[in-house]
């Protein structure tokens, strides 16, 4: 039987000031079931929501040290979207960075806490 992803565990110092840029970034509400753990799911989201897929932000005591094995690609609508997206992200505090990728259409930036992500260029 088939099944779907339904969380991305994601690992952090500061799990609430990761979890605030990334409801900030996405537009999402940001939630806590416990101590040192936060909840990010989409708008008018009910567990188990099939179309969804929600980040928990998990503290643990150690910084991140290598390039990630997982990240989060964002999608764009149109290159307006792709440009007002970038400039959102860095606000936040996002950081463009060299993972690799050469010369791609696509941009890799590095959130708060140095875990990379990609920005995709609009289909």
């Amino acid at each position: 039987m088939a099944t779907r992803p339904v969380q991305i565990h994601m690992s952090a110092r500061d799990e609430t000031t990761l979890g605030q840029f990334w409801a900030e970034a996405l537009g999402w509400n940001m939630s806590s079931e416990a101590p040192g753990v936060v909840n990010l799911e989409p708008h008018d989201f009910t567990y188990p929501d099939p179309a969804a897929l929600c980040i928990d932000i998990v503290a643990v005591p150690e910084p991140k040290t290598v390039k990630n094995r997982i990240h989060i690609d964002l999608a764009t609508t149109s290159p307006a979207h792709q440009a007002e997206l970038l400039e959102h992200l860095q606000a936040l505090g996002a950081v463009p960075v060299d993972i690799g990728q050469g010369d791609v259409p696509w941009t890799v930036l590095a959130d708060i806490e140095g875990n990379e992500f990609c920005v995709l260029t609009p289909s």
